[in-house]
């Protein structure tokens, strides 16, 4: 962040470096014309122009690379800074495109006015006349090709900048890139290691089904064993308790018959008494 806010400040000093060139070319431009020598100044006029457009280019490739770095800046109260200067060089680069098309319209009738005079002087006739017209054709040839020279260079410059531009921009979006990409790949690391608890989890939840599908299974068959034990049980306790009943009813009924039969046997003769059956004894 501190480079952001570093990178910032650099911004700012470069417009305002910026600022006073293009006010010094916008001054020049205005005088141009003004000292009398229309032609050579005419010649001179197109250069300035040039380089008060190439000023111009300059502020605006600032504007954008301050609100690029607005959005990095690490406080929101130094963005709104940012953005309340960005709006401030926006009227002022408004102020001097303007300043500079007055001062383009005052050379320019600056340049007629002395192109007249120049004119009049050239057409009253005398040596001084004719050696002016000499000297003036071979300033303006020689101005002509310095002013070419001059062009050249100046869109040389103007190419030069653009290109750097465009790198600059293309530079800062890979870099805005590569961080997008590192913080995919973190949140990738991220999601992986959850993957991988979370797959861990599975698996111990699926081992545990089968241990409780298990447990179930063997209780069950315990349940079951134990209820079918309890039941057979059950049922052998009622048929004995049928037999003891069987059992007590028959002794109650036997001793009365036993003493019916004894008395029965006093009554018979004894040689009709039979003889007790040992197996029944027994």
């Amino acid at each position: 962040m501190d480079e952001v806010v570093h990178a910032a400040q650099e911004v700012r000093m470069d417009w305002d470096r910026t600022v006073d060139q293009l006010k010094e070319h916008v001054k020049a431009i205005e005088k141009c014309g003004g000292s009398g020598k229309g032609t050579e100044e005419a010649n001179t006029l197109p250069r300035l122009n040039g380089a008060a457009r190439d000023g111009l280019a300059q502020l605006r490739s600032l504007q954008f690379k301050l609100d690029l770095l607005a959005q990095q800046l690490p406080t929101e109260e130094e963005v709104q800074i940012a953005l309340s200067i960005l709006d401030y060089w926006k009227e002022q680069h408004e102020s001097l495109r303007v300043s500079l098309r007055n001062a383009n319209l005052q050379a320019k009738a600056n340049i007629r006015k002395a192109a007249q005079a120049e004119r009049e002087l050239l057409l009253g006739g005398g040596e001084e006349s004719t050696i002016r017209r000499r000297n003036l054709q071979t300033k303006v040839g020689m101005t002509a090709a310095a002013e070419g020279i001059t062009e050249s260079l100046r869109r040389s410059r103007q190419l030069m900048v653009q290109e750097v531009e465009r790198g600059t921009s293309t530079l800062m979006t890979f870099e805005e890139s590569t961080s997008v990409l590192k913080k995919a790949e973190s949140e990738y690391k991220g999601h992986r290691s959850l993957l991988m608890r979370t797959r861990n989890l599975l698996t111990t939840m699926q081992r545990q089904d089968v241990l409780d599908r298990v447990i179930l299974a063997v209780g069950f068959l315990l349940f079951s064993a134990a209820v079918l034990y309890v039941v057979s049980k059950r049922i052998g306790l009622l048929k004995l308790q049928r037999k003891v009943t069987a059992a007590v009813k028959a002794g109650a009924v036997g001793p009365e018959g036993m003493r019916d039969a004894g008395a029965g046997r006093d009554l018979l003769p004894r040689e009709e008494i039979p003889a007790p059956n040992m197996h029944d004894e027994l």
